[in-house]
């Protein structure tokens, strides 16, 4: 009772438009990878998915926040959202869940035995971003193959999009979202009715453990969640001047979470980056011990919009799935373009993060194992045997020189 009298006593307008402004972003943005990712699925399944990783993600913000009385902003991963709209067809429902629940474990061990911080520090950074932008990659230049179907639509949200980036990037991704809804609007592009108000009943999916669902599905949601989403979201806590928690706990409660809501349809949730500098920020309050209200508002947000996810869902298939593929591969420019600097920063890697990257984007499937996990490979080995010869070089270079001198 005392956390909500001070909740109440720290509140303040510019906390509370943040939350739920950066819970606004993540609907507009990442949740459209979701929808393109569940093609061809039963309407319930999908209904159930963003019910649970809405629910999750609110749950979790509140409490966090609450607890750690910092602005802790969850949410899907948008990488993994975006990896599965290529490799969920390739699985069955079931085993799909089993992926899932396979890669909480996983991550909620790595959260309570503290080895994120050995794990990320021993994988190649360029390695691990250069998978994240192939994954992306091939499907973010979808957008263009829609483009002669719909040129004004797209071309006036490509627009809108680098003027947001321009004048107010925070919230790009709503500016497109805006001005795609008013083009579709004013050229007669929507179709059906205005949905009713429904209330959303989760679906449950018994699990089923398959190896190659695992391989194909478990590592690579590990490696974009640990890497994509974990790594920039601490960083964006601790700029914003938060030095506590750690992220152990944080990994923890997300994958136990994520777990328990897996059979539900949940990929995962973790941190978010983009939307929670939103929160972190001077603009959400300037006393940054007040500043948790933020998290706690966009919490309470995420779990009015997932009771009535039905709805959500509704007001999307309005709209043109042009406009949908535009905004989807939009969002994902910033993701692109920092994986892509990132995999080409170290010079020494440029090969290997370069053979990660085309492997990845290939699309390639070998042994029922899809481009993702083949990428990563290939990017390791390549990773390995360059670094071997340039020890090995070394080596006898300095035994030459001892022997010269000799």
């Amino acid at each position: 009772m005392n956390a909500w009298k001070q909740l109440v006593r720290d509140a303040s307008l510019p906390a509370l438009v943040a939350g739920c402004i950066a819970t606004l972003i993540s609907f507009a943005g990442p949740l459209v990878l979701v929808f393109q990712a569940a093609q061809g699925m039963p309407h319930a399944l999908l209904e159930s998915w963003v019910w649970t990783i809405s629910i999750g993600s609110g749950v979790l913000g509140i409490v966090l926040s609450l607890r750690y009385r910092v602005p802790v902003v969850v949410a899907w991963s948008a990488p993994g959202s975006a990896l599965l709209i290529t490799l969920l067809p390739t699985v069955s429902f079931p085993e799909a869940v089993g992926a899932y629940l396979v890669a909480s474990v996983a991550t909620f061990v790595i959260g309570v035995s503290g080895t994120f911080d050995k794990i990320v520090s021993r994988l190649p950074a360029g390695i691990s971003a250069a998978m994240l932008a192939g994954i992306l990659f091939g499907f973010a230049a979808k957008m263009f193959v829609v483009l002669p179907a719909q040129p004004l639509l797209v071309g006036a949200m490509f627009a809108a999009f680098f003027a947001g980036r321009r004048w107010f990037p925070r919230y790009a991704v709503v500016g497109v979202l805006a001005v795609g809804a008013l083009v579709a609007v004013l050229g007669g592009k929507l179709t059906g009715h205005a949905p009713s108000l429904q209330f959303t009943v989760p679906a449950w999916t018994t699990p089923r453990i398959g190896w190659q669902a695992v391989v194909n599905l478990s590592l690579p949601l590990m490696v974009v969640a640990l890497t994509g989403q974990w790594v920039p979201g601490m960083a964006v806590l601790r700029n914003g001047g938060y030095t506590r928690p750690s992220a152990g706990p944080l990994i923890a409660w997300s994958a136990a979470v994520s777990a328990v809501l897996a059979p539900f349809g949940c990929h995962g949730l973790n941190l978010a980056a983009i939307t929670a500098a939103i929160c972190t920020g001077h603009d959400a309050h300037p006393d940054p011990d007040r500043r948790y209200v933020a998290g706690v508002a966009g919490g309470v947000l995420y779990l009015v919009l997932g009771c009535i996810a039905a709805t959500v869902l509704s007001l999307f298939a309005m709209l043109p799935k042009e406009l949908i593929a535009a905004l989807a591969g939009l969002a994902l420019f910033p993701t692109i373009a920092n994986a892509l600097a990132a995999s080409m920063s170290d010079v020494k890697d440029r090969d290997a993060a370069l053979v990660t990257f085309i492997v990845s984007a290939s699309g390639m499937s070998l042994f029922g194992l899809g481009a993702a996990f083949w990428g990563l490979l290939f990017g390791l080995a390549a990773h390995a045997l360059l670094r071997w010869k340039v020890s090995r070089r070394v080596t006898m270079e300095l035994s030459s020189a001892g022997e010269t001198k000799t």
